[in-house]
């Protein structure tokens, strides 16, 4: 650690604002670069910001220009700050040119650390919204953006300042009558988790707000009794602003009036409030801000409305480059703190659990490999009790199944077409009965066991307790090592799954209702799925996802390098391939995503590269036949 470097970050507003630990954490990761006198780093509207920038020493010259014409010309000192303005309402393209005046030293802060830190502290990301506010947004720059908000949402239909007030705002708010008393309202604020509390009349008329901001300066600082009733605090009228408005014409109405907060309208009245800070960690729409939503998210109607934004997220990152596994994880990071969210709100419903227990993950869920086409797969494994309670307990965590499950369904997650869930009470069972079913399948081994086997023995924790889990894995190895020839069953099932390439390497189309032959991707990624679980249950690994299977597979020796590099190409590749179908449908095409893909509307380098993915997956099939289908068959 760095102390110098410390004391300086401790010194810099608005970092002085955080915990001890978190300045640690930013000075562990700031990145010191040296830039000479007369240097260009950044280009308006041209460069990419990966990064904040605080300057440690020299000076920096900022410009904005319009048509060629200079309209913002501002000096950077020791440490000022560059980047956060560029990051949330650019699209990540700088807003100016920076040039050295100076030779300069620079510390660079990655774009994530520093929106984890908005996202976490409001007198953080307060700071910046109030410089951004009082100084660098003057009348040309608002100009400049607002005109830049109107372009870009013509072209692109992202750009965060051209958004509607409603893509962004929060529905769920906190309200009172004028004659509730201060306390009563901080404590309304509190539970919330907002900063403000929406008075209403008995009429049902919106007539004030009471902010943080007057609770301090007006009760507080005032010394006034907290059972004073709100009337005499609250700040009034309400200023709104319709949901259809623009997020630009909200950010100038609170510079306008000096607030931080917004009602917002439709044709019912207030729907909900927007606040600075939402619209400055929206950036435009970002997995931590997405996250944060749904970690504040109250009811089902705003869980449902946050993963409606997910396919756009997922298109903006795909044609930003990223990765298929970075992807999956995002989509299932998603799904895992909605359903842990669900379970929490109907916990609170239902009351204290008889017993423990814990809710499964199962299927691609339960490897992490959610795409944005799929639907619930989910079980509840309870402990064991005595038979006199067996039934009230099952009874109970039955409601909590359904209650779950129906609410998934109406956020998004399609009910089971196999009633695989939580909900049926084949599978919401004790731990004895999920041993029972498991060594079922394992020494049964008939079609309906294998397929039962493929769904629920990649299951893992989504609520509850881990404890369960573990002895239900433990008892899976176990019952494996005593019943080898399962392993048999398993790999003659996988290669019984046709390769989608034919003798003379031309593609293997399957014909749907309307005629139309396509290309099913889910089916040879299947391929590679299964080879994964088979080793991965023969090598007792804890691991469900595919492609860390594969990886420990490399590290255990069970996999040379070149194979896992080509298997993790392979199934990398058409992950990818296909979550861009699927983004491409619902963004672009506004209908349901699929599996399908017609090769025809693929370029002749994309049909090359599936063609070479689909000939790596008969290393995965040449390799279970060799080294499965010589055991006994049991």
């Amino acid at each position: 650690m760095d102390t110098n470097l410390l004391t300086f970050i401790s010194e810099t507003p608005p970092f002085d604002l955080l915990p001890e630990a978190d300045r640690r954490l930013v000075v562990d990761s700031l990145e010191a670069n040296h830039y000479h006198r007369k240097m260009t780093l950044f280009v308006q509207n041209t460069t990419v910001i990966s990064h904040i920038v605080i300057v440690h020493q020299g000076r920096l010259e900022q410009t904005m220009t319009e048509e060629g014409e200079i309209v913002s010309r501002s000096t950077l000192n020791e440490k000022d700050i560059y980047g956060p303005l560029s990051l949330l309402f650019n699209n990540g393209f700088s807003l100016s040119t920076l040039r050295c005046l100076d030779d300069v030293v620079l510390l660079h802060l990655e774009k994530e650390i520093f929106l984890e830190l908005c996202a976490k502290y409001e007198p953080f990301v307060r700071y910046f919204a109030d410089r951004f506010s009082s100084k660098v947004i003057q009348q040309p720059y608002v100009e400049h953006l607002t005109r830049k908000s109107r372009s870009r949402e013509d072209a692109t239909g992202s750009f965060l300042l051209g958004k509607p007030v409603g893509s962004v705002v929060s529905r769920s708010y906190a309200r009172c009558k004028p004659e509730t008393s201060v306390r009563d309202a901080a404590k309304a604020i509190t539970a919330s988790g907002h900063d403000a509390v929406l008075v209403f009349d008995e009429l049902g008329r919106e007539v004030g707000i009471v902010t943080d901001h007057d609770l301090r300066d007006k009760v507080i600082v005032a010394e006034r009794s907290p059972q004073e009733p709100v009337r005499g605090i609250m700040s009034a009228p309400l200023i709104t602003i319709h949901e259809q408005a623009q997020l630009y014409e909200a950010m100038l109405t609170m510079m306008q009036h000096r607030i931080k907060q917004l009602g917002v309208t439709n044709e019912t009245g207030i729907c909900g409030l927007i606040t600075e800070q939402e619209i400055f960690l929206a950036q435009g729409l970002t997995p931590i801000f997405l996250m944060h939503r749904v970690r504040d998210a109250q009811t089902i109607e705003e869980l449902k409305a946050q993963q409606e934004k997910l396919p756009r997220l997922i298109k903006s990152l795909i044609d930003g480059g990223a990765k298929a596994e970075h992807l999956n994880s995002l989509i299932t990071s998603m799904s895992d703190t909605i359903l842990y969210k669900l379970v929490g709100l109907a916990l609170q419903e239902l009351g204290d659990p008889p017993a423990r227990f814990a809710f499964l993950t199962l299927g691609s869920e339960g490897r992490k490999e959610q795409t944005l086409k799929t639907d619930q797969d989910n079980a509840i494994i309870f402990e064991d009790v005595s038979s006199g309670a067996r039934h009230e307990v099952q009874a109970y965590f039955l409601r909590l199944g359904d209650k779950v499950c129906t609410w998934l369904n109406e956020v998004g997650f399609s009910f089971c077409q196999f009633d695989i869930m939580a909900k049926n009470p084949t599978w919401c069972q004790p731990l004895a009965q999920w041993q029972q079913y498991f060594n079922k399948w394992i020494h049964k081994a008939e079609g309906e066991d294998l397929l039962q086997a493929s769904i629920f023995f990649d299951f893992r924790l989504g609520y509850g307790e881990q404890d369960l889990v573990d002895s239900l894995r433990s008892f899976l190895f176990r019952s494996l090592e005593e019943w080898g020839p399962f392993f048999r069953h398993l790999a003659q099932n996988a290669l019984y799954s046709q390769h989608p390439l034919d003798f003379f390497g031309n593609f293997i189309l399957q014909t749907r209702e309307n005629k139309k032959k396509v290309l099913d991707l889910k089916g040879p990624m299947r391929l590679i799925v299964d080879f994964a679980r088979i080793y991965g249950l023969q090598l007792k690994m804890p691991l469900t996802n595919t492609l860390d299977r594969i990886a420990a597979m490399q590290d255990l020796g069970a996999l040379k390098a070149q194979e896992y590099d080509e298997l993790h190409y392979a199934y990398s590749f058409l992950m990818h391939l296909r979550l861009a179908h699927q983004t491409s449908a619902l963004c672009d095409e506004r209908k349901p995503p699929s599996n399908d893909i017609d090769p025809k509307q693929l370029t002749n380098i994309e049909r090359q590269a599936l063609k070479e993915a689909f000939k790596r997956i008969k290393i995965a099939q040449d390799k279970i036949r060799l080294e499965f289908m010589s055991l006994p068959p049991g």
